[in-house]
């Protein structure tokens, strides 16, 4: 059968949507929204008709027939942990959302977004692996604090269609193949995938792993702190600290590798060490991610925005080349990982799981 699905993305400052004829793009745009109209809003949540307005104008001018789509998938947002698959938007996740229960951020809003244009088409809304896909082994959960375990929070939605997509290209199924795959964008999250499960990732939103374009990654606690003693720090103060102003935004002041690089060329020693850091330690968690296997890695993949360079990737195969095989597939197409989620469950693929 043919089926028609329409994927969103909504992003901090951008909702990215495409119309898929089964896995091929028919089109697809991104709808920039600019700080000016964001700031009226005082919570994610409340931009739910700005954004929506905006994705009908946009299905409207390129003459879209809403009653013509057979699904509607947005992407997952920080919900309670779950397996990873596609599952069928429902109450308890719009619930959850709703409220903040686990969190606030953009991504939230692909549930809704998706719900609402579903429930006026008369189709069915999914998500795919949203960020909170948990599958770590408990041994991994365990820290030296009883009050605090490991949790799992990473770039599911890519490292689990990278994946797939791979093995696929190999002839082989994905659950009988251990990949270590690294997603390199402004945060990087490094993931042991044992036989089709992600059993160990560091979290590449709160703090842990390589620090990244944005992200300040594992840094020493007593340090940290006194750090936060010292300047009296609120909780927000420190969320930033971790996430948005740390790693290349706190050293260099951008979250744009090809900007470090071009600094690095005109002979800036400062962005030279400091990048040559980040590279060293996303090698470090890649040889740590070998241990869930005991190094029986088959590939090591490196994906994300940033491995489209050449000067990254050349210098992590030095590091890593020795444990397995490396793959360079950059980029990560989201709203074509999104589809293919639907088209999964739609063609009978796979059974679309219930949040609860």
């Amino acid at each position: 059968m043919d089926y028609r699905i329409l994927a969103i993305n909504p992003g901090s400052t951008s909702t990215k949507i495409a119309v898929y004829h089964n896995m091929t793009e028919e089109l697809s745009q991104n709808l920039s929204h600019s700080a000016e109209e964001l700031a009226r809003f005082s919570t994610i949540t409340d931009q739910i008709e700005y954004r929506m307005d905006k994705i009908k104008a946009f299905l409207v001018s390129q003459g879209v027939a809403t009653q013509e789509i057979s699904a509607v998938v947005g992407r997952g947002g920080l919900l309670k942990p779950m397996i990873s698959g596609t599952y069928a938007v429902n109450q308890a996740m719009l619930d959850d959302i709703k409220y903040s229960r686990y969190g606030e951020h953009a991504s939230n809003l692909g549930a809704i977004l998706a719900n609402i244009i579903a429930q006026e088409v008369g189709c069915p809304a999914f998500i795919v692996d949203p960020v909170v896909v948990d599958e770590l082994d408990e041994v991994v959960r365990i820290t030296g604090l009883p009050e605090i375990n490991r949790r799992s929070i990473f770039h599911a939605l890519n490292q689990k269609a990278v994946g797939k997509r791979f093995a696929k290209s190999q002839g082989r199924p994905y659950e009988e193949l251990n990949l270590i795959i690294a997603h390199l964008g402004g945060g990087i999250s490094v993931g042991c995938h044992k036989q089709g499960r992600v059993v160990d990732v560091n979290n590449a939103l709160n703090g842990h792993g390589p620090f990244s374009p944005e992200r300040a990654g594992t840094v020493q606690a007593e340090q940290f702190s006194r750090l936060i003693s010292e300047n009296k720090f609120t909780q927000a103060d420190i969320a930033k600290k971790l996430a948005g102003k740390g790693g290349l935004v706190a050293h260099l002041g951008t979250n744009d590798a090809r900007e470090v690089e071009k600094r690095i060329k005109a002979g800036d020693k400062t962005a030279e060490s400091v990048y040559q850091a980040m590279i060293y330690q996303v090698a470090r968690s890649i040889a740590a991610s070998a241990v869930p296997v005991c190094g029986k890695v088959d590939f090591i993949i490196l994906t994300g925005g940033i491995a489209y360079s050449e000067y990254l990737t050349k210098k992590l195969q030095e590091y890593i080349s020795f444990i397995a095989p490396v793959i360079i597939i950059p980029g990560e197409d989201e709203l074509q990982a999104l589809a293919e989620g639907a088209y999964r469950v739609l063609s009978g693929e796979e059974q679309a799981k219930q949040y609860c």
